[in-house]
């Protein structure tokens, strides 16, 4: 039986800690000594603070290349500069979860040239564990901390050991590219991962919080419409003093609390107070944002459940048992040519695209006509060229 790789603890940068970058002059220093090797990829990362701020802005951007090594970028502190940014554009960035990371990237002005995105690389891999630490260590045999990925990023100065923890985060990105890139090759999955992160740098991600009071969580405990109501209103007036002052929503007041209060709210002032916690009590604006609620007219209230297209799965087997049938079907052969492939389901074909191609097509396409259907919800080349032929095969034989 083969011994497991020893794993080494990477606690220090191999450049020591770096000053953070709160001036144009040291950081157009670091784009003069990266422009030195113009082919390099950029390891990239961003910290944010999403749950202490409403806005979903990074509060420290990290970049590190080989010839400049690694810089910790304070953007609070100037507006980035047209050299950083046009030295990016050109560049390979090398992120882990991409999708995570861009939107607070590209509100800063940062593009990127092209993108290897570790974690859906993982993915591709079949591999495990997919969070940042387990893809190194299985990479690379190296275990870093992840102690701070929750941390308040607003917080000014940053503690040193937030710093570490950082400057670590892009310590050993490109190493990992390097050997994910080489195991993709191997397992043919390299065109695959070349579709993906395309799509991932262009892809619509819509708002980065709930844009809805039906997101609010333990929603589904409130019976009556003007209990819905009640909650609707209170949602709003939170999300207007989280916005204004730049809080996380739960900050102003949590989930659990905003719907326990709403619940009681339809049999009065007194119970509506004693839901809540004591500290909010005397905040007479919670009683008024839900009172406005109660006295909507019949017309105005919320229905009780949230229309969607397609309606939402779970309530097929009992509404829709025909619809529900051929996605069974459908879904069974795509997980099992899935596993096949050594992935995960929704990365071959996103489950929520499967539902509405099943919704939408009681009739059994052709495989082109599949194929066309996919492309259409936005599905990849790679990912029709898998899933088609399997979906055509279930429907025609189901």
């Amino acid at each position: 039986m083969t011994e497991p790789a020893p794993v080494t603890d990477l606690t220090t940068p191999r450049d020591g800690i770096v000053p953070v970058i709160d001036r144009i002059q040291p950081l157009l220093a670091w784009c003069e000594a990266a422009s030195t090797a113009p082919r390099e990829p950029v390891a990239v990362d961003a910290e944010r603070a999403s749950s202490y701020r409403y806005s979903s802005r990074a509060y420290l951007v990290q970049l590190r290349t080989d010839a400049a090594g690694t810089a910790l970028i304070d953007p609070l502190a100037f507006t980035l500069p047209a050299t950083l940014l046009d030295l990016l554009a050109e560049r390979e960035w090398v992120l882990h979860a991409a999708g995570q990371d861009l939107p607070s990237l590209t509100e800063l002005g940062m593009r990127a040239a092209a993108l290897f995105d570790t974690e859906l690389a993982a993915r591709l891999l079949g591999m495990e564990r997919v969070g940042l630490g387990a893809v190194v260590e299985d990479t690379l045999g190296l275990r870093l901390a992840k102690e701070h990925s929750a941390a308040d990023w607003s917080r000014r100065p940053l503690p040193e050991g937030w710093l570490t923890y950082a400057a670590l985060d892009v310590e050993v990105l490109v190493e990992v590219r390097d050997v994910l890139a080489e195991r993709l090759r191997q397992d043919g999955k390299d065109e695959w991962a070349r579709q993906e992160f395309a799509h991932e740098l262009v892809r619509d991600r819509g708002p980065t919080r709930s844009s809805s009071w039906r997101g609010l969580h333990g929603l589904g405990g409130l019976r009556s419409v003007k209990q819905l109501a009640a909650a609707r209103e209170m949602w709003a007036r939170r999300d207007e003093i989280a916005a204004a002052e730049d809080l996380s929503p739960h900050r102003v007041i949590k989930d659990r609390d905003l719907v326990t209060a709403a619940k009681e709210a339809p049999r009065g002032r007194g119970a509506f107070d004693r839901a809540l916690p004591a500290k909010l009590h005397r905040k007479d604006m919670w009683w008024q944002a839900a009172r406005s609620g109660l006295e909507l007219p019949a017309s105005h209230l919320p229905e009780r459940s949230e229309r969607s297209y397609p309606p939402p799965h779970k309530l097929w087997s009992k509404k829709c048992p025909e619809v529900w049938e051929r996605y069974q079907l459908v879904r069974e052969a795509v997980g099992q040519r899935a596993e096949d492939l050594e992935l995960p389901p929704e990365n071959l074909l996103q489950p929520a695209l499967l539902r509405h191609w099943i919704w939408e097509h009681e009739d059994v396409p052709t495989e082109p006509e599949i194929g066309a259907q996919l492309a259409e919800l936005g599905a990849r080349p790679w990912q029709i060229a898998q899933a088609a032929p399997v979906i055509h095969r279930a429907r025609t034989e189901g």
